[in-house]
């Protein structure tokens, strides 16, 4: 079957993808390149949820993929100037062009191997250009074919990003499960 990636609405949705499975756990959600470290640390339980729904009274705040009905993937995209990336000591601003970061890409399990990750990204790239983004980047981990942990493997790898057109632009000083991340660009405009 197809898979389909849309603009990230449907809180549900984001829930199965980045939520937990017990409401008062403390997952990431995926906020915690998105919001201050200081208030990420501060948000619990049920409170990380409702701020996930507070952000999307605001419009999207990623993609989502699709394989019929069925939730299977998540990227998070936005301004890289509304992302902790735009102060990040580790990950280099290369210049001043208002970009756009993608930084986790997920796919639920039973879906992985499939190729999720590639129509993924590109549904990522997509939304991005649709809102007018001049470029986006990404700082997925450079592991040379090396198998990686998958609870490690959200920021993507050097190779997805390559063979959906991105270039290396810039070395980084983050590692990530012992694999350099590197800062991967695609011009847009």
């Amino acid at each position: 079957m197809a898979i389909e990636v849309r603009p990230a609405t449907e809180f549900d949705d984001i829930r199965t993808m980045v939520g937990p499975k017990r409401p008062d756990a403390n997952v990431c959600w995926c906020l915690s390149h998105r919001i201050p470290s200081k208030e990420n640390n501060a948000l619990r339980g049920p409170a990380r949820g409702e701020k996930v729904a507070e952000l999307l009274e605001s419009g999207p705040i990623g993609v989502l993929a699709y394989e019929g009905d069925e939730v299977v993937g998540w990227a998070a995209v936005a301004p890289r100037s509304r992302t902790c990336f735009a102060r990040s000591r580790t990950i280099p601003r290369v210049d001043d062009l208002d970009v756009w970061s993608v930084w986790c890409i997920r796919v639920r399990p039973g879906h992985r191997g499939q190729g999720v990750s590639h129509p993924l990204l590109a549904g990522a790239v997509a939304f991005a250009r649709s809102q007018g983004a001049p470029a986006i980047e990404g700082y997925p981990l450079d592991n040379r074919g090396e198998k990686i942990n998958p609870t490690m493997a959200y920021v993507g790898t050097r190779a997805l990003f390559e063979e959906a057109g991105f270039r290396k632009v810039a070395d980084t000083s983050s590692v990530l499960d012992g694999f350099p991340r590197v800062l991967m660009r695609l011009e847009l405009s």
